[in-house]
């Protein structure tokens, strides 16, 4: 897998960076995943992109997440253990944190305080 880089929608938006962390393929993420921008993080998540089906998200520069965001990860989630692989997420701030934790994805898709750690587990 090649590195892959979206530059965010105009007016900010969501901006991803693939790539590859000894088989992992690892999607920094920066900026706001809602409505607007559900389809950029679908389509990094996708198996078909990533190459293969154990992937981490790096949350750290995420400024907010509605359900849209949520419902993608959850599709993706599935996705990637049926492939016989997995999601992670990664250092998530504090506001999408909470936005994970209140709908209960954290208890699903296993989160992780760093991305090392993420990466190690």
């Amino acid at each position: 897998m090649q590195p892959i880089e979206q530059a965010p929608h105009p007016g900010g938006g969501l901006s991803v960076i693939a790539a590859p962390a000894d088989g992992v393929c690892v999607l920094t993420l920066a900026g706001e995943i809602d409505h607007d921008t559900g389809e950029t993080l679908r389509q990094a998540l996708d198996l078909s992109v990533t190459g293969q089906p154990r992937i981490v998200a790096d949350l750290r520069q995420v400024t907010f997440m509605d359900s849209s965001g949520i419902n993608i990860l959850l599709t993706a989630h599935h996705a990637a253990t049926e492939a016989g692989g997995r999601l992670r997420l990664a250092a998530p701030t504090p506001a999408v944190l909470r936005t994970l934790q209140i709908v209960g994805i954290d208890q699903i898709i296993d989160c992780h305080p760093t991305l090392q750690d993420a990466l190690d587990h």
